[in-house]
């Protein structure tokens, strides 16, 4: 890893009728960004040009075929398809969701090769990248795939940072997921994220129950009291600041949550339903426990304001700054534990 050299960020470009197009161009429209990293889109410059024209948009590109043409204090933009592209906003198109796929291998390639040093992705469709060649129910599941380690779905907003036992499963298998093995996977992740990612050296983590008041003593669920107590147990005895299973219904309006350096869920509503309400369209979805860094927005394609140019960037603007300082963080760990003689003399 490096930390002096500008940092090269990868943009896989997402669904071409979402607003994906529109906060990548807002997001480099202010020119000091580029003092922090080198923006690399993946699409095509023909597509580009039409956001930029129909965004009325002052960012201008530089177009690579490969990243040995990139240029340092531009935008440039990586032609992963020449030819030109029918955009309808707003509207779910099989076709659309190919080029989402393109982009995304293109710039995955890019991240496992080190052509890129993190990667950033713009909202997808869950339904039109299904394919033969792509059957993964979002981007996370792809990326465990592609790269090393054992991923987890971690939303973060400041001091607030949320992770998920379960994260696409449908509600009425959750219970079916969760086990001993999985919870201490799950938290093995966090622990060593705060660590590694967020420079926590002595994490303390929060622990959400499965069912509503942690089971009521197995009056509304025994799986709090026969899994998740026990294995908490055992993290505890690791000497792991963990705590919990707390009942999730009062957990956040109780402001308990600012006592922890995150909170675990058990599944994916009760964690970003409370997270997206705190965090105000600030969030940042990061794909912690991988080898290599990816952050995203906390939203989706927003079908219903694509194209009016009234989508807000601050999301993807922030999953821009995260994986940068994630990144710097990460260097920063890897440097102690290299040197521990390092950690002694500060």
């Amino acid at each position: 890893m490096k930390k002096e050299e500008n940092i090269i960020v990868g943009i896989s470009i997402g669904d071409l009728n979402g607003i994906g197009g529109e906060i990548v161009l807002k997001t480099f429209e202010d020119p000091r960004i580029l003092d922090f990293c080198t923006p690399v889109i993946f699409a095509s410059a023909k597509t580009m040009n039409f956001f930029k024209t129909h965004f009325k948009s002052g960012v201008n590109y530089h177009n690579i075929n490969g990243i040995n043409q990139l240029a340092h204090g531009k935008v440039n933009v990586y032609n992963c398809w020449n030819e030109p592209v029918k955009i309808e906003f707003g509207k779910e198109d099989i076709k659309i969701g190919e080029y989402a796929i393109k982009s995304l291998k293109a710039a995955t390639n890019s991240l496992k090769n080190n052509e890129i040093d993190v990667l950033v992705t713009a909202p997808i469709n869950k339904s039109n990248i299904q394919s033969n060649e792509f059957k993964f129910p979002g981007h996370t599941d792809f990326l465990a795939q592609e790269l090393q380690g054992e991923s987890l779905m971690f939303m973060v907003t400041g001091n607030l940072r949320v992770g998920l036992l379960t994260d696409h499963v449908p509600v009425k298998d959750i219970v079916e997921h969760i086990s001993e093995d999985l919870i201490v996977e799950k938290i093995n992740t966090i622990y060593q994220s705060l660590q590694k990612d967020f420079k926590i050296r002595r994490p303390k983590i929060a622990v959400l129950g499965i069912n509503p008041h942690t089971g009521d003593n197995g009056v509304i669920g025994k799986e709090d009291d026969e899994v998740l107590r026990p294995t908490l147990k055992k993290i505890k005895e690791e000497g792991k600041l963990v705590f919990g299973p707390y009942a999730a219904d009062s957990f956040f309006g109780s402001n308990n949550y600012k006592n922890f350096d995150a909170i675990v869920a058990s599944y994916h509503d009760q964690g970003l339903i409370p997270f997206k309400t705190l965090s105000f369209g600030q969030g940042v979805n990061f794909t912690a426990g991988l080898n290599k860094i990816r952050t995203s927005p906390d939203h989706g394609t927003a079908y219903e304001i694509a194209g009016k140019g009234e989508a807000d960037a601050s999301s993807f603007k922030e999953a821009v700054f995260s994986a940068i300082q994630i990144y710097k963080n990460r260097f920063d760990y890897e440097e102690l534990t290299a040197n521990p003689l390092k950690k002694m003399r500060r």
